[in-house]
């Protein structure tokens, strides 16, 4: 079966979803990463779904629950690379990614991920935390 990367970019982890998503690979997936969110204590994840052409609602699903862990292990989540095909479909299909970030390239996604762990560590500071 294949295997998608996870990699580590300083307190960041980047997936790169290169090939079509079935349900094992999703799964495998969301365990290898919130495995990885641990053991780096990762503070954001940016998934590149750039490769990807067409999505349909199990993609929409895994990246909301993605998400919904990556919240629950404190760290941010942020799309980058969609097309504006999948974009549309996204909409068309009525999925809303809830709690996901988007931006356009990894070099934003990660601009966008310092800047919300910043203000995040700024905030605890300010409560003493």
């Amino acid at each position: 079966m294949a295997e998608i990367p996870i990699l580590k970019i300083g307190d960041c982890l980047l997936v790169s979803i290169q090939v079509d998503m079935h349900d094992r690979l999703a799964m495998a997936l969301q365990d290898d990463l919130t495995q990885r969110i641990v053991e780096d204590r990762a503070r954001g994840v940016m998934i590149d779904i750039s490769a990807l052409e067409i999505v349909d609602s199990f993609i929409g699903r895994m990246l909301n629950n993605i998400a919904a862990m990556s919240r629950v292990l404190d760290a941010v989540t942020v799309v980058v690379g969609m097309r504006p095909a999948v974009a549309i479909t996204l909409v068309e299909l009525g999925l809303t990614l809830t709690g996901v970030r988007t931006a356009l390239n990894v070099d934003k996604g990660l601009a966008m991920i310092r800047t919300i762990i910043d203000r995040g560590e700024q905030e605890d500071d300010r409560r003493g935390g």
